[in-house]
């Protein structure tokens, strides 16, 4: 096959013909070094980013299997920070695809092949006593990771990264997404409540996060391999930061919903690893679950807005309609947070209001 021509589609869409050929040209060398079938590539998945990532099988001679290729143009894509972070995975023993070969100048790569079956399609909110092996798993390689954290190393997840993802919220979804012009008494009640929640959340102690750690983004081992560990992926914007984020991005998740006692277990159960492993020696977080977990609700809070923006965003900017359909989940997580606190009563009322809907009682109770 020559270099110029490009393998046959199986189904892979190339917008831009100049890549398609510099993706031939390159998949080409790799065919010859690892044993590439180019008559078996095909798509593998794409994100919510501009990565797409394919699938070639290998001959019988370089030990068969599949490997996976990495689409990442640099001009919006930097996978420098993917190749740092799987490194730091990987040096915590947490199981994270192997980088064979890196383009990074046309910003192609080959990974190795965690397999096609990811955690979220093992899990039924309808059998949560079946889901608990599986979060054990996942919890296992979190705390691996957060032991590992040190400071200086990954970006620091400041006051003004979280503001700017909460800013998704009042710019994508309330401006863009449901067509609202905030008053000056809105604009203040966001004002206030962005505060206290960017304040609460920069109390928590720091560790390396991965910031979307998530059913969708663990692989279940392959059948064939029952000693292999839960795999990570899509850690490339991984921070250092509040030490709630992932366990609240794990359990509130943006494809599927756990009852409380669900949520309460596995977060206990993390907890109770976590003070072992010296994790909660903060304000009495290891004496008192509470206290951890109202602060994991908070955190959780500035996910739920920052993520309900950014679902609008790839709908209206990026053409990305699948992701807005699951921004009433969202909504309700963030309902069913402010209504736990008096100082968010103001934000429960704002967002019944957008949504058209009617308090369920004046005032937010709950927790302080």
């Amino acid at each position: 096959m020559s270099h110029t021509a490009p393998p046959a589609s199986h189904g892979i869409d190339w917008s831009d013909a100049a890549r398609q050929v510099a993706f031939t040209a390159w998949f080409q060398t790799q065919v010859a070094a690892q044993g590439l079938r180019p008559e078996t590539l095909r798509p593998a998945s794409a994100d919510a980013s501009f990565r797409r990532y394919f699938r070639a099988d290998r001959d019988a001679a370089h030990g068969g299997g599949s490997l996976v290729l990495m689409d990442a143009p640099p001009e919006k894509e930097n996978c420098r920070p993917f190749v740092d972070v799987a490194a730091l995975l990987r040096a915590a023993g947490v199981r994270v695809p192997d980088i064979l070969a890196w383009d990074e100048a046309q910003g192609f790569m080959l990974l190795s092949d965690l397999g096609d079956q990811t955690l979220l399609t093992a899990l039924d909110p309808q059998r949560p006593a079946d889901a608990l092996p599986h979060f054990k798993d996942a919890t296992q390689a979190l705390l691996a990771w957060q032991q590992t954290s040190r400071p200086s190393v990954l970006p620091a997840y400041d006051e003004a990264l979280l503001r700017r993802e909460l800013q998704f919220f009042p710019d994508w979804y309330l401006a863009q997404h449901k067509g609202v012009a905030l008053d000056d008494a809105s604009r203040a009640t966001l004002d206030q409540t962005f505060a206290t929640i960017v304040a609460r959340n920069l109390a928590a102690p720091s560790v390396f996060v991965h910031r979307d750690f998530m059913p969708r983004n663990l692989m279940l081992p392959r059948a064939d391999d029952p000693n292999q560990r839960l795999g990570v992926l899509d850690f490339q914007d991984a921070v250092y930061g509040p030490i709630t984020y992932d366990i609240a991005c794990l359990l509130r998740d943006a494809f599927l919903s756990w009852e409380e006692d669900m949520v309460l277990d596995v977060t206990i159960r993390y907890w109770e690893q976590a003070r072992k492993a010296g994790l909660m020696d903060f304000d009495g977080w290891s004496e008192d679950f509470g206290a951890f977990y109202r602060a994991v609700e908070w955190m959780g809070l500035q996910r739920h807005l920052k993520v309900a923006g950014i679902f609008a965003r790839l709908t209206l900017r990026d053409g990305k309609p699948k992701y807005l359909a699951d921004a009433p989940r969202f909504i309700h997580y963030i309902r069913s947070t402010a209504l736990r606190y008096r100082e968010l009563g103001p934000l429960l009322r704002l967002i019944d209001k957008v949504e058209g809907w009617e308090a369920a009682s004046g005032f937010a109770y709950g927790r302080m």
